[in-house]
């Protein structure tokens, strides 16, 4: 096995020279005071997309998010116990240290247009066992998704954009379903200390809808 090495990819390293240059001294003030400890407000689970930035969509500052990201931007619900269906404790554990040790008032699931995560689950629908006929990690992760079925509206299509469309909304609030399934989350919501949202972004324009849970509508934000 060969592992590269000194130098990082051009990508990063030119990205690294301009932030030193310009990015690190207009916030320098910031990050020093970071350096002594965090105290973002909002969490966000994003995807991993790298279409779907949270920091770039919300025009974040050091310091003022706690992101997390992965496939599809899902919330499994809550197994301290096991990872059966091969979901890792990473978006738990991150969870608890957001609502236990940094006190955030706010967590936010965004998920956005043509989600290749989504368009795995759509395309493998119907296999046994509740799992995604997807392969390996991918198909373990994203048998998550089984769960925002339940959220689909009655009059959903059958396929095409439309269904894509309407499985992102849906695995949006099957996420923020999960998150309930969590009993910290569950106690600092009841408690009035947390509140929870759902977002999708379109990234063709660069417009953000808001999800009502109740309802499962999904109105623009002007």
């Amino acid at each position: 096995m060969r592992i590269s090495a000194p130098g990082l990819p051009d990508l990063l390293t030119d990205g690294y020279a301009r932030f030193r240059e310009t990015g690190f001294p207009r916030h320098e003030g910031t990050y020093r005071a970071l350096a002594e400890g965090q105290e973002p407000p909002v969490m966000v689970i994003s995807c991993c997309d790298s279409r779907v930035d949270p920091e770039a969509i919300f025009d974040a500052g050091p310091g003022e998010l706690f992101v997390v990201r992965n496939v599809a931007n899902l919330v499994p619900p809550c197994d301290p116990g096991g990872d059966d269906r091969g979901h890792d404790c990473g978006t738990g554990a991150a969870l608890e240290f957001a609502v236990e040790g940094l006190g955030v008032g706010s967590i936010v699931v965004m998920g956005h247009a043509a989600c290749g995560g989504i368009r795995a689950y759509i395309e493998s629908r119907g296999t046994p066992s509740g799992e995604s006929g997807a392969p390996g990690f991918i198909g373990k992760w994203i048998s998550t998704v089984r769960g925002a079925e339940a959220r689909l509206p009655a009059d959903a299509p059958n396929d095409g954009p439309e269904l894509q469309r309407a499985f992102e909304y849906a695995s949006i609030l099957n996420s923020l379903d999960n998150l309930l399934s969590f009993p910290f989350i569950r106690e600092a919501v009841d408690g009035n200390r947390l509140t929870l949202h759902g977002a999708h972004f379109s990234i063709a324009d660069g417009r953000l809808s808001v999800l009502d849970p109740a309802s499962g509508n999904a109105a623009l934000l002007e």
